[in-house]
C-alpha cells in the first residue's frame, strides 16, 4: 500500500502538489509510508483502533439503535501544516478570540456596539443564547471565553476560512492529544527526524489558565472539572481532563452551595471549590437562575459567582457569540474593537433575516449551505447541491417562517487529506479545530483536531454523522522539542 496510485483530484490537497508530488513538508512521512512492508501500514491501523478500544476513547451518540457509545474513528495519514501558515493561523485566532471577549463583556454592560449600529440590535436580543441572567456580570480578569475551538476550512484556492466558532464547552481536545500518542507509538521514526510542535503540554497550560482566574483569596486555588455525567457524548474527555491535570471530576450533586461558598463534599467533609471548568451548557448550571428542573448543576451557584468567590470557565453567557448570525459580524466586531481588518476571514455569509440576503438566499438553495443559528453536530444543516428539491422546499419554507433562525454560505470545495479506505488511500474532507486558552495570555495549541469526512463524498466531518479525526502536525522549523 503505497501513494503511488494517490491521485488529488481537483482538489485542494494538504499532502500531495499533484499526483506523484508531496508537498515539501510530507515528503518524509510520503517516503516512509511508500518504503513499509506489503500490508504493514494496514497493520498499523488495525493497532491504533485496538489501542482506542482499550483506552477507552470514546463517543456517544444519542438516539443509537445499536448502543449509544462508539470508537472514536482514527486515520493514521496526518494532516500537516508548515509553520509560516501556522504563524498565521496563530495571529488570526488570537485576534479573533480577543476581539470577542470583548464583545462579550461589552454585550453584557455597555453595549456600546449596538448604540453604535454595527450589530443591529433585534439581531442580538433575539438569540436564543443571549443570557439576561449574565448583565452586568464581571468574570473573574475580565475573560469571558477561556477555552475555544475555532473550526477552520480551506477552500480549492487554498484560502483559509473561520467557518464557526464554539466558546460555550468545545470538546476534542482529548482526541488530539491520544492521536498524537498514538502516532508517536505507530510512527517514532518521523518524530526523530522531523520536527513538529508538541501538543501534550496541554493539560498543564489549562490547569494553570483554570488557577490564573481563580478568586484573589483563593490560596492555592481547588479547581474542578464539572461533567453532566457519564451518559454525556464528551464524558471521556471530561475525565480525561481532570485526570491530566490532576483534579477532581464532580457532577452537580457532588457539589453545594452554603455560608455564601461553592464545596464539594469528599469523605473527609466539604472542602471549598475555587474554580469550575464546567462542562455543562448554561442552561443546566443553576437551577435557580436557568432551568428550575435541572438536576446537572448546583442550587446557589450563579450567587456565588456573581459575589466573585469562584470562579466559572467558561463564563455563563459565551454561547451568545456562537449564534451563527453573530458570527456572520465578527468582521465587523474585530474592527470595531480592535480597529484591525480581520486576519482570517469568515466564510462569505448571506444572512437571512436581511431582506435581500433572504431573496439571494431562496433563489439560491441548491447551489448553498444553510444552517440553523444555535444548531451543532452538523444537524439543522442542508446541502443545497447535495439536497432533494422536497428538502430544499422544506428549508425555503423554514427560512420564510423565522428567517433569523438561518444563514446561508457557498458550498465550498473543502480540502482534502489521504486517508485510509480499505486497502488504499482516497482523499477525503477535513477542517480542522484549533483550541485557544485565554489566560495570562492568548495561548493557541499547535495544529489542533482535523476531522474528517470518512464517507466517500461527504462534507460533514461531525463524528456523530460518520466523521473521524486525523493527527495535525504543525511544522516547527525553529527545532524545539517534537512530542
Amino acid at each position: 500500500m503505497t501513494f503511488a496510485d494517490y491521485d488529488p483530484g481537483a482538489f485542494f490537497d494538504e499532502m500531495f502538489e499533484q499526483k506523484g508530488v508531496a508537498r515539501p513538508g510530507a515528503r518524509t512521512l510520503v517516503d516512509l509510508v511508500n518504503a513499509l512492508p506489503e500490508g504493514e501500514l494496514l497493520r498499523r491501523q488495525r493497532s491504533a483502533e485496538q489501542a482506542l478500544l482499550a483506552m477507552g476513547i470514546t463517543f456517544n451518540v444519542y438516539g443509537a439503535e445499536a448502543g449509544t457509545e462508539r470508537i472514536f474513528p482514527f486515520d493514521l495519514v496526518p494532516r500537516i501544516i508548515d509553520a509560516a501558515e501556522w504563524r498565521t493561523i496563530e495571529r488570526g485566532l488570537r485576534q479573533r478570540i480577543h476581539a470577542l471577549n470583548l464583545f462579550i463583556d461589552d454585550i453584557y454592560t455597555d453595549q456600546r456596539i449596538l448604540k453604535d449600529g454595527v450589530i443591529p440590535r433585534e439581531v442580538l436580543e433575539s438569540a436564543k443564547t443571549l443570557r439576561a441572567a449574565c448583565t452586568g456580570l464581571r468574570p473573574p480578569r475580565g475573560i469571558w471565553c477561556h477555552v475555544t475551538g475555532t473550526d477552520l476550512v480551506r477552500d480549492g484556492d487554498g484560502q483559509i476560512y473561520v467557518l464557526e466558532d464554539n466558546l460555550r464547552c468545545p470538546s476534542g481536545v482529548s482526541y488530539v492529544l491520544e492521536n498524537r500518542n498514538l502516532m508517536k507509538r505507530t510512527f517514532p521514526q518521523v518524530f526523530q527526524s522531523v520536527r513538529i510542535h508538541p501538543v501534550n503540554d496541554y493539560p498543564g497550560r489549562l490547569r494553570d489558565m483554570l488557577e490564573y482566574v481563580a478568586p484573589e483569596t483563593a490560596g492555592t486555588p481547588r479547581v474542578v472539572v464539572l461533567t453532566p455525567g457519564v451518559y454525556n457524548s464528551a464524558y471521556f474527555e471530561h475525565s480525561f481532563l481532570a485526570q491530566q491535570m490532576g483534579v477532581e471530576l464532580v457532577e452537580g450533586r457532588d457539589l453545594v452551595v452554603t455560608d455564601g461558598f461553592v464545596w464539594m463534599r469528599t469523605t473527609k467533609g466539604l472542602e471549598r471549590v475555587d474554580v469550575i471548568y464546567r462542562r455543562v451548557d448554561d442552561d443546566f448550571l443553576d437551577p435557580d437562575v436557568f432551568r428550575s428542573d435541572s438536576m446537572l448543576g448546583v442550587r446557589g451557584l450563579m450567587s456565588v459567582y456573581k459575589a466573585g468567590r469562584v470562579a466559572l470557565v467558561n463564563a455563563p453567557g459565551t454561547g451568545v457569540a456562537d449564534d451563527k448570525v453573530i458570527y456572520a459580524y465578527v468582521p465587523r466586531i474585530v474592527k470595531y474593537y480592535l480597529g484591525e481588518e480581520i486576519l482570517l476571514p469568515n466564510v462569505p455569509t448571506y444572512i437571512c433575516a436581511e431582506e435581500d440576503d433572504r431573496r439571494y438566499v431562496l433563489a439560491h438553495l441548491k447551489d448553498l449551505v444553510v444552517k440553523a443559528a444555535n444548531e451543532s453536530g452538523g444537524y439543522g444543516m442542508l446541502i443545497g447541491p447535495h439536497a432533494s428539491e422536497s428538502e430544499r422546499a422544506d428549508f425555503a419554507q423554514r427560512i420564510i417562517a423565522n428567517p433569523r433562525n438561518y444563514i446561508a454560505q457557498p458550498t465550498l470545495s473543502l480540502s482534502r487529506v489521504p486517508a485510509i479506505i480499505d486497502d488504499h488511500f482516497e482523499g477525503r474532507h477535513v477542517d480542522l479545530r484549533p483550541y485557544i486558552l485565554y489566560g495570562r495570555e492568548i495561548f493557541v495549541l499547535p495544529g489542533g483536531l482535523t476531522r474528517v469526512a470518512l464517507r466517500k463524498g461527504s462534507l460533514v466531518v461531525n463524528s456523530s454523522q460518520g466523521g473521524g479525526s486525523k493527527d495535525t502536525w504543525v511544522l516547527d522549523d525553529e527545532g524545539g522539542d517534537a512530542c
